[in-house]
């Protein structure tokens, strides 16, 4: 959520992290812009000749405090303009005529209706940050941050929804200590907007309980299968046949070097050990999660080494198809070879810095990210 600082009575919106120094530089001084006009505009009329105005300067002064400024410097600004102009016009005897009055009477109104214009920018930015508390809190009910650290496992999670100022899209993770080891999920549902959310609520929902009652993945798999089936149903149109989630399950035991994976159509995870990266990828592939009634068989667990100092990387597909200008796709493999991390949260930082500076910026799809690092086992713990 964007944070943002009071000022007198008006809300000035703070600068958001990753902007330049110029960048930064213009915003601290941007509240001496109003100042700089109407000072602008005083020389100016007073230059140059009687017959030419500096209107233009008195209304455009509180017009810019109002739009950057509280409501206090924007109620200065307008008087600063109307005194400046009753100045200048009284110094060329303007001011008793009907053209001088006329002037003046303009820019007084603008002056007025720079106040009216400051205190809807105002109220629309209180009710822009209450919303966005709401979807942060809906965010953090549909996808609550996990724990940073379930024994020797240590977590990192992000999410970077492609909508400006969205806190939640069509992407879910999830990972939770259960009987059987600790379990996550990341997925991507097919499609936007509230459908999208709704499936995300059904899926996490459903995955947060049979997690902690199935022995397998496969068992989590089906359950999280029928759920999404049931809320397709519900849906019409498209959204009724179309209606999927690619996902990867993961079960990392309490005791071992290793863990289990179901992939149901999703980009394979990556696997990060000693600077060098492999992608787990499934032995057999499956459809999505939601399109079992296209396929028969059963899912396939996958196992895969997971020694200590490893960290596992899952993640959706608006990594690895973030595009460049020239139309690349982003490579998280081949960025993350040859490096090492300290903790799970610097490589998902490093990872969302490298797709910003790659894309110069631009995201066209929700992002989900999910680290596990195992750590060094504690003294006397025995392995399996």
């Amino acid at each position: 959520m964007v944070d943002g600082r009071q000022s007198g009575s008006g809300y000035v919106r703070a600068p958001s992290v990753g902007r330049t120094a110029v960048g930064r530089w213009c915003l601290r001084h941007l509240q001496l812009l109003p100042v700089i006009v109407l000072v602008g505009g005083v020389l100016f009329d007073y230059n140059t000749s009687a017959h030419t105005s500096g209107e233009a300067f008195y209304t455009a002064a509180p017009m810019t405090a109002a739009a950057l400024l509280s409501l206090r410097a924007t109620v200065l600004a307008g008087l600063g303009a109307c005194a400046a102009d009753f100045a200048l016009l009284t110094h060329f005897g303007f001011i008793g005529g009907t053209g001088g009055r006329s002037e003046l009477a303009a820019v007084a109104t603008v002056s007025a209706f720079a106040i009216v214009v400051n205190r809807l920018m105002y109220y629309s930015d209180v009710r822009l940050r209450s919303a966005r508390r709401v979807a942060l809190a809906v965010q953090r009910a549909v996808l609550p941050r996990p724990p940073t650290s379930i024994g020797p496992l240590r977590i990192a999670v992000r999410y970077q929804a492609a909508v400006k100022d969205a806190q939640i899209g069509g992407d879910l993770y999830s990972a939770q200590d259960t009987p059987y080891g600790v379990r996550c999920l990341v997925g991507d549902v097919r499609g936007k907007g509230m459908e999208a959310v709704k499936a995300v609520d059904v899926a996490i929902g459903v995955f947060r309980e049979a997690a902690e009652e199935e022995a397998t993945l496969v068992g989590i798999a089906a359950r999280v299968e029928r759920a999404l089936i049931r809320e397709t149903e519900r849906r019409a149109g498209v959204e009724r046949t179309e209606g999927f989630v690619t996902g990867v399950l993961v079960e990392i035991p309490h005791r071992g070097d290793e863990l289990r994976l179901v992939n149901r159509g999703h980009p394979a995870p990556l696997l990060l050990h000693a600077g060098q990266v492999r992608s787990a990828e499934p032995s057999e592939p499956a459809l999505p999660l939601g399109l079992a009634e296209l396929a028969a068989g059963q899912d396939r667990t996958d196992t895969v080494p997971f020694p200590p100092g490893a960290t596992l990387l899952l993640y959706t597909d608006g990594l690895t198809e973030a595009r460049n200008r020239a139309g690349d796709f982003y490579n998280p493999a081949a960025g993350l070879t040859g490096r090492d991390f300290p903790s799970p949260d610097a490589l998902l930082d490093t990872l969302l810095t490298e797709v910003s500076r790659h894309t110069g910026g631009r995201i066209n799809d929700d992002m989900a990210l999910l680290a596990v690092t195992r750590g060094e086992p504690a003294l006397g713990e025995g392995q399996a």
